[in-house]
């Protein structure tokens, strides 16, 4: 999965927040902050946020440069734990900064190229 940079998050920030009028030095801010959550990963567990944070995460969402996940797992006791994910949508921030997601190109399985006389079984002469 491609990594965000900062400054495509920036460009994508004055796309969506910043026609909202906010100032360039509110969206270099609200970057800063967004990347330290995240970093060099696309999700930041849900648990890591305070109510402030989580206020400042919806904004981003309902731009649309984030989204959310969950995973449920069975625990021991028979309970079932949800851990909730926030999203980075890498491609719709690298659309709004202008820059070209990298398709990822699908080479199929590693033995699809082979001959038929490859798959034949023949006795190894000794």
């Amino acid at each position: 999965m491609p990594v965000v940079t900062m400054s495509e998050l920036r460009a994508a920030l004055r796309v969506t927040v910043g026609k909202r009028g906010m100032t360039e030095e509110d969206v270099d801010a609200l970057a800063d902050y967004l990347m330290s959550f995240f970093g060099f990963d696309s999700e930041v567990i849900d648990n890591r946020l305070d109510m402030d944070d989580r206020d400042v995460f919806y904004m981003i969402e309902e731009a649309g440069l984030l989204s959310t996940r969950q995973e449920e797992i069975h625990i021991k006791k028979g309970k079932l734990w949800r851990i909730h994910y926030w999203v980075l949508r890498t491609a719709r921030i690298k659309a709004l900064a202008g820059t070209r997601v990298p398709k990822v190109v699908a080479t199929g399985f590693a033995y699809d190229h082979l001959p038929a006389e490859a798959w034949e079984r023949t006795p190894i002469a000794k």
